[in-house]
Formats: C-alpha cells, structure tokens, sequence
C-alpha cells in the first residue's frame, strides 16, 4: 500500500506540473487539467492515505474519550 501511495503522490506531482506548464503557456485545457489534478487528490489519494494512516486504530490515542475525562474530573 506504501509503494501504491507513493507512486500515486508521484503521478499528482507530474499532472500539477503538467498543469502549471500549461498555464505558463495560456493553453485553453489548462483549468481543465487542473481541476481534474485536484478532483483527483481529493477523491483517490487523500482517502487512501487516509485508510492506510489510520487503519491499525493508530487514532485512538487521539480521540477524546468522556468516560476518561469523568475519572479525571472525580480524581
């Protein structure tokens, strides 16, 4: 999954650069291609970064737990 995420950040980088060379040289397709380069961070790199980060319950300790906290306060 590391290696899909990698090659996948490496293919959003490739298209933002192609985006920015478009836009450099005012070609009509250029919002084109930036529009689709950032539909494409948002709706399959970000997840899947965010499933691999997150999918061992590394987020636990992050979570604010009520039942913690009314120990806490009674201690």
């Amino acid at each position: 999954m590391k290696t899909v995420l990698k090659i996948l950040f490496i293919i959003f980088l490739l298209w933002m650069i192609a985006g920015a060379y478009l836009l450099n040289t005012e070609h009509p397709k250029s919002q084109v291609v930036m529009g689709l380069g950032v539909l494409y961070m948002s709706f399959i790199l970000m997840p899947l970064f965010i499933y691999y980060r997150y999918k061992d319950g590394k987020y636990k300790k992050y979570v604010i737990n009520s039942d913690k906290n009314k120990k806490k306060a009674k201690d």
